[in-house]
């Protein structure tokens, strides 16, 4: 494999898709060595494959606001590959939204799904259409359209979307309840569902708790305890919700979230009322973090930055792609901390990541350390399909399970030969042989 070669490729045929790219580039150099050690993988063209999407639909979704004015958005599904299960991942709703940005996430879900060790293929999808500033009932009427087209590309043997950015528990019931009165079934064709109708417990939570334990482990490896560790996050929604309830449960002291707007530094650690605050905070939908510094005394609102300049044993990106650069990561470096993990998808960019690992940085990717959602969706699931809901405990208990193996995967195919673990490249390629196995027994499809 040439992996220059196969990114011209791609670039001519994808200009101006950067993020999908990206994401492509940092998994092809990963598995070069092993790639090119299974000369049957070249004579398949199975890169060449696993690198296109197997579909991509995309529709107009019109929808009437509280004016009565139409207004028309863009809807999309990017169903990447099923080589190992049904089509598996979220829906995004926000003006970013676009065909690159969703090709990467497809393309990160593949491996990030297969890291699990649940039957799950890779898909993502979603809209430029934006909750902020929409009352509940545009919100529904939106949601009602969406699924009036995407209904027909989905099902619990086919394509189980999820949330998202944008897409939370009122989202996912306006979606639901447009699916069932179109198809005439209930099942588990969506994740992320309230109890009262199929969820499970703690998924609101799930991507947050499930880093912190992958985080964990990663630092019970070098004999470091994370009790009275001071940990930078960034974003205050439900990601950064979760990753801060989990760490203040393990002791950690959380100082910092962020929005658009700069970010909150609280010397006293977010904790108790202040986690609670942060539902409040997100339930407005504004993007904004600064009415955290009005609420509680001693925190103080630095505007037009990022939390990665202020010092901390831990940090934690939280929010969204590529929120911390090769500055950023210098400025980290220099703190010397003993860890840096993307809890939100594709957190650093490609010069930051390369920055971490020639540093010999303790660096957690996003597809082996945010993982915890999709894999406590996948439980969603079978809890849907066996017609019962499991304890909290009994999810978490298997979520633990789950991001224990995940890190036992990445350290397997990550360790150097001076005992550094790369976990870039552990979790590409337990994430890739998975299914590329797959690939190869199912046939040129």
């Amino acid at each position: 494999m040439e992996v220059e070669k196969i990114m011209q490729g791609l670039q001519s045929k994808h200009p101006g898709e950067l993020e999908y790219l990206q994401a492509v580039k940092e998994v092809l150099v990963s598995i070069k060595d092993v790639y090119n050690s299974h000369p049957e993988f070249e004579k398949a063209s199975l890169i060449e494959r696993l690198v296109e999407p197997e579909r991509i639909i995309t529709f107009r979704v019109p929808w009437v606001d509280d004016k009565g004015k139409v207004n028309v958005n863009i809807g999309y599904r990017v169903q990447f590959n099923s080589a190992i299960g049904p089509y598996k991942g979220g829906l995004r709703f926000h003006a970013s939204v676009n065909l690159s940005i969703l090709k990467f996430l497809g393309f990160e879900q593949i491996f990030k799904n297969a890291l699990t060790t649940l039957p799950m293929g890779g898909a993502k999808g979603g809209s430029d259409f934006s909750i902020r500033g929409k009352s509940d009932a545009e919100v529904m009427r939106f949601c009602q359209a969406f699924m009036t087209e995407l209904y027909r590309h989905v099902g619990p043997d086919e394509d189980i979307p999820a949330g998202d950015i944008g897409v939370g528990t009122r989202e996912i019931g306006y979606l639901f309840g447009m699916y069932k009165k179109l198809t005439h079934h209930w099942d588990g064709f969506i994740t992320g569902k309230g109890l009262e109708w199929g969820g499970s417990r703690i998924r609101p939570e799930a991507t947050g708790y499930g880093a912190l334990y992958f985080v964990n482990q990663m630092l019970n490896e070098h004999n470091i305890d994370i009790k009275g560790k001071t940990i930078a996050v960034s974003g205050f929604g439900n990601v950064a919700w979760g990753a801060i309830q989990k760490a203040d449960q393990l002791g950690g002291k959380v100082v910092t979230i962020s929005g658009p707007d700069g970010y909150i530094y609280d010397p006293n650690g977010i904790t108790g009322e202040k986690i609670d605050y942060l539902l409040e905070l997100r339930a407005t939908g504004n993007d904004v973090c600064q009415p955290y510094a009005d609420e509680f005394e001693g925190s103080t609102f630095v505007p037009g930055k990022r939390p990665w300049e202020v010092k901390a044993d831990i940090y934690l990106t939280c929010a969204t792609q590529n929120e911390l650069d090769g500055n950023d990561a210098d400025t980290i470096l220099a703190n010397k901390p003993f860890c840096v993990a993307e809890v939100s998808n594709m957190g650093c960019t490609a010069e930051a990541v390369d920055k971490f690992i020639a540093a010999r940085q303790l660096f957690a990717p996003g597809k082996a350390v945010n993982a915890g959602g999709v894999a406590t969706s996948g439980l969603e699931m079978t809890q849907n399909s066996m017609r019962l809901n499991w304890s909290e405990a009994e999810v978490d208990e298997k979520l633990h399970t789950i991001m224990h193996s995940i890190h036992g995967q990445c350290v397997k195919y990550g360790k150097q030969a001076d005992g550094y673990v790369d976990y870039v490249k552990g979790a590409n390629i337990a994430g890739f042989m998975k299914v590329a196995n797959a690939m190869m027994a199912q046939g040129i499809v």
